[in-house]
């Protein structure tokens, strides 16, 4: 039994990192993307990122199928259960990174007036490199049992948020100005749905480093702040 059960988890495990590595794959794409500046996205890189994204809702399911089981079926010790759980919560914030890439690519497509998106196109770009860091910490404080990764994932989302609220009421105050400009109007609501998106990355990325800490401590710090 005790075999059985080790080769279930690490078959979960394996495919964990192999789902994991294409949802960075698909993080690095729109990287590629939104650094360029183009706002017309290649069809044969778009056809990629969602080809890449029913893999991604595949691998959800079947990895979701194999926890299940090896819960059911061989009743693994608390640290081996924590280890579980807490792939299943994070397999859920990577389908759902997965979701938010194929919106930013179609967020930029949407974009009408290239030189609004160029003139925010550094901020766009540092809070995608800074989100995506984040979750690859995240991912690493997981797989390496690494708790110093988790906790400067999590400080580092209060930071983030902190950045994107700035520049938020910046582009507000613009909308304000430029009443007579329908598209750029669109453009910078579009703009700003995609840094709401890029935003979202970096909370999945704290709830990552947050199961972490479960698998290592059997903490539950969801809700808590560090340190209470």
């Amino acid at each position: 039994m005790t075999i059985k059960k080790d080769d279930a988890i690490n078959h979960i495990q394996a495919d964990f990192e192999a789902m994991a590595n294409l949802v960075l794959e698909q993080l690095d794409q729109m990287e590629q993307i939104i650094i360029s500046g183009e706002i017309d996205v290649a069809d044969g890189l778009l056809k990629k990122i969602m080809q890449n994204e029913k893999d991604i809702d595949k691998r959800e399911v079947k990895l979701s199928d194999k926890i299940v089981n090896a819960i059911v079926l061989y009743k693994p010790v608390a640290s081996d259960l924590r280890w579980i759980m807490a792939c299943y919560r994070i397999i859920l914030s990577l389908e759902r990174i997965g979701d938010i890439v194929v919106n930013v690519t179609n967020f930029i497509n949407k974009i009408k007036t290239p030189e609004v998106y160029e003139r925010l196109r550094e901020v766009l770009s540092n809070m995608t490199i800074q989100s995506i860091k984040m979750v690859r910490k995240s991912l690493l404080s997981y797989l390496n049992d690494d708790k110093e990764f988790a906790i400067w994932t999590i400080k580092n989302d209060l930071v983030f948020e902190e950045i994107n609220h700035k520049l938020m009421k910046k582009i507000l105050a613009k909308t304000e100005t430029e009443e007579s400009n329908k598209h750029l109007l669109m453009s910078i609501v579009t703009i700003k749905e995609m840094m709401s998106n890029i935003e979202r990355i970096a909370d999945h990325a704290t709830n990552i480093a947050e199961a972490a800490i479960y698998s290592i401590e059997g903490k539950d710090i969801r809700h808590h702040k560090l340190g209470k």
